[in-house]
């Protein structure tokens, strides 16, 4: 795949979020901003009926809206080819089933689930999950490793399987096909369905859009509480007695309404315009970047608060919306570039279909989603894209922020475990993970632990890229 710089930097700025939202301290240490909106602290209990959108509940979407973009890109060559439609569904049954396992295995084979209370065994055990993880997914430079790399990845993969069937793991309950990552079991389906719906449409924007509104009705007649052939479709989920909702359900191609505006955003990525120098000024660029990250700070502060007298009334946030496209409608006037102005326009009209439907559902949510969290994580996206283009021209900010984060979105499988199945279990075997769980005593202790925990992970991530060590599927 063509490596695009902005594109990684997003995907990276995504798995940045996983880890840091996952590490920092719990337990009413840090405002309720610093959590998903749904589960606020200090009990961190799922409230599905309160509505609102943090920081922490944009980081998925921008995962997804990355493998849409990703998926042009990657396709490009093979379609030009004309390679036969049973080459792609290889590729995307390949993919389907690859993360499905790393979904399960990632999940089983974490320490504290391995055992209530993880010692020694635990968490070399852990270790030894990362070590075969390697194997199965390593696609790094050519060499010796290549020549027996087939060979390697059998006797990992079989070695993964004996520990999934032959662990006891927590209380004794053995291997669950219920318990899996379900942020990577989601990935799995939009790997499988995304890409399919890419190929079959590579030549059709209009139709792959077109899909959306199917899917939207399906959802929406599945809630009715009578029978219907639809419900019936939505909730499919046994074949002869066999049940594979673990795998699959119709309910995850929600999202689809971010992957597939993410492959509009892939095809742009494509033009030759992209390649420019965008904004055309660097006052330009400096406004844009300015008006994005007021737009989002300011969206998600409303959004979240909407209910408090801080937060004034609710035309508040249509004001922030209207100054601020009037801000990226004069950049874009500046630009010039189509592909900068169609980007922006993208990432404005989602958020504008975002806010128009954020009363609709109880408000806005990540879990139960919403349609307005849809458009809305998509607009950010859309918006992100661009920024990132446009700060890859300036030396300083493109090496100390966007290679970074290129550089852990260029590994997001790697990336997306080491913590669990490296990092933990290193400060647990060497006695530092007792200093670690201390850090919880104030707000700044609470965000160190989230930064260093986070850092550590960038820096294994980066490593990995320079030696070329790169895990696919």
């Amino acid at each position: 795949m063509n490596r695009e710089s902005s594109l990684d930097a997003l995907r990276g700025l995504a798995i940045v979020g996983m880890v840091l939202s996952g590490s920092i301290a719990f337990g009413g240490v840090l405002p309720a901003w610093m959590y998903h909106a749904q589960v606020p602290p200090p009990l961190h209990r799922f409230d599905p009926t309160l509505p609102g959108l943090t920081w922490v509940d944009l980081v998925f979407p921008f995962f997804l809206f990355s493998m849409g973009a990703a998926f042009p890109l990657a396709l490009r060559g093979a379609i030009e080819e004309r390679k036969p439609a049973s080459h792609f569904w290889g590729l995307a049954a390949t993919r389907f089933l690859l993360l499905a396992f790393f979904a399960l295995f990632t999940q089983h084979l974490k320490a504290w689930v391995i055992a209530a209370k993880p010692g020694v065994t635990e968490h070399l055990l852990s270790l030894f999950a990362f070590v075969l993880l390697f194997g199965i997914f390593y696609r790094g430079v050519k060499g010796a490793v290549d020549r027996y790399g087939k060979w390697i990845r059998i006797v990992c993969f079989t070695l993964a399987l004996l520990l999934l069937g032959r662990l006891p793991f927590r209380e004794g309950a053995g291997f669950d096909l219920y318990k899996s990552d379900i942020i990577l079991m989601v990935l799995a389906n939009m790997a499988f369905f995304g890409l399919l719906i890419y190929y079959f449409t590579a030549r059709r924007p209009l139709l792959r859009l077109s899909i959306l509104p199917v899917v939207a009705a399906i959802i929406l007649s599945a809630r009715e509480p009578s029978a219907s052939p639809v419900k019936a479709f939505f909730y499919f989920n046994e074949i002869a007695g066999l049940r594979f909702d673990w795998l699959y359900k119709f309910y995850f191609l929600k999202y689809l309404f971010i992957v597939i505006p993410g492959t509009l955003a892939g095809e742009w990525m494509l033009s030759a315009s992209w390649k420019e120098k965008m904004p055309a000024t660097s006052g330009a660029t400096w406004t844009y970047g300015l008006t994005v990250v007021i737009l989002l700070t300011g969206l998600l502060y409303l959004l979240l608060y909407r209910n408090e007298p801080i937060a004034l009334e609710g035309w508040s946030i249509w004001l922030l919306f209207t100054l601020c496209g009037g801000l990226l409608y004069w950049v874009c006037r500046l630009s010039k570039q189509k592909v900068f102005q169609d980007m922006v326009m993208a990432g404005w009209g989602l958020l504008l279909l975002g806010l128009l439907l954020e009363p609709y559902e109880g408000g806005i949510k990540k879990d139960p989603s919403t349609f307005s969290y849809y458009f809305l994580c998509g607009g950010f996206a859309f918006l992100l894209l661009p920024l990132f283009r446009s700060l890859s021209n300036h030396r300083s900010t493109s090496r100390y922020l966007l290679s970074p984060l290129a550089d852990v979105g260029k590994n997001p499988m790697l990336a997306y475990v080491a913590g669990s199945l490296l990092v933990l279990p290193i400060l647990s075997l060497t006695g530092i993970k007792l200093y670690w769980d201390g850090l919880t005593h104030s707000p700044w202790q609470g965000v160190l632990k989230g930064l260093l925990f986070t850092g550590a992970v960038m820096l294994i991530t980066r490593y990995s890229v320079k030696r070329k060590w790169f895990w696919r599927t």
